[in-house]
């Protein structure tokens, strides 16, 4: 590990001056410590926030939920205003790390972690996400984990995180402040698709950081969960995962919110898949139907097209888990 300045930022104030500095923000520190350990990371000034009063966890006028970038994961997984709104985050929380780690992570820094491809960790193979224009060794290595959707020449590393899944499927907003104030952006479009700059993760400007992830208000009755295929049954990253959320009423499906993790470069909402489901009633022929859709516009490579197939079925499972099995 190389050497670095800490700083404890007691306000939102110092550390915005810290950060605008060039520092970086660290909470729970689970991700952003083993990679300065393996020297994948090598800040100079690490701005300490996790005395910043951003862990409220509250239901908004408009009946959605806002959670503060603070907040640890356990912590929101056990909030009763999670498990019965949104049980679809909850479920994923859950289903991520260990509970040492969730107790320590933070939901803010979930969203920052940085992908879990073997190559980007090697600091000896070639990585454009971490040496930008260096070439991508996993095109042509061993790729069994890695993405087939959102991939480009430079990249095609997953994104790890599972609450990002559920995030991406409901829509939600998130909430930034930095140097110039506060902006909200959708997050369909924080986390960046590679293209030919990989090394680009985020849509934060300099010196920002996250307060706050919001999910909107969705109709009711709401049926969610989350479903995550992987090698081994705990401790380990997905292969596929479904994040699926439906509003049946009158016997139709009036809102569907699907999206797939451990398949893209970022989380994949699955739009092909809403659109097969809305004002269709709930039937086996039907998650079927739509599953097909999950992979349109897939690039396996050579080790990893067997995602192809389990991301349909996992889609599907997931489908007839949330809606029923008629």
């Amino acid at each position: 590990m190389y050497p670095f300045t800490y700083i404890q930022a007691n306000t939102t104030r110092e550390a915005l001056t810290s950060g605008r500095s060039g520092g970086r923000y660290i909470a729970g520190g689970t991700t952003l410590v083993d990679l300065m350990r393996e020297t994948v990371e090598r800040p100079e000034t690490l701005v300490d926030i996790s005395g910043l009063p951003l862990r409220e966890l509250t239901v908004t006028k408009g009946g959605g939920l806002r959670i503060g970038a603070l907040v640890t994961m356990s912590d929101a997984a056990s909030h009763p205003k999670v498990r019965s709104l949104f049980p679809v985050v909850s479920e994923a929380l859950e289903l991520s790390a260990s509970a040492q780690l969730r107790n320590m992570a933070t939901i803010g820094g979930n969203l920052m972690q940085r992908t879990r491809c073997t190559y980007f960790r090697d600091v000896t193979a070639d990585c454009n996400k971490r040496e930008p224009k260096s070439g991508c060794a996993a095109r042509e290595g061993v790729n069994r984990t890695h993405a087939i959707l959102g991939t480009s020449e430079s990249c095609v590393a997953t994104h790890p995180s599972d609450v990002a899944v559920a995030f991406a499927a409901l829509e939600a907003q998130v909430h930034l402040l930095g140097p110039e104030g506060e902006r909200t952006v959708p997050f369909a479009d924080f986390l960046l698709r590679p293209g030919s700059t990989p090394h680009r993760e985020q849509a934060l400007k300099r010196g920002e950081l996250i307060t706050a992830v919001e999910l909107p208000r969705l109709p009711r009755p709401l049926e969610s969960g989350y479903l995550k295929v992987r090698d081994r049954q705990s401790y380990e990253f997905a292969l596929t995962s479904a994040a699926v959320a439906l509003h049946v009423s009158g016997g139709v499906i009036r809102e569907a919110k699907v999206a797939a993790g451990g398949v893209g470069t970022v989380p994949w909402k699955l739009p092909a898949v809403e659109r097969a489901l809305l004002g269709k009633r709930p039937s086996n022929r039907l998650w079927a139907e739509a599953a097909a859709a999950a992979a349109e516009g897939a690039r396996p490579l050579k080790h990893n097209r067997f995602k192809v197939e389990l991301l349909q079925r996992t889609v599907e499972r997931q489908l007839r888990t949330v809606g029923g099995s008629q």
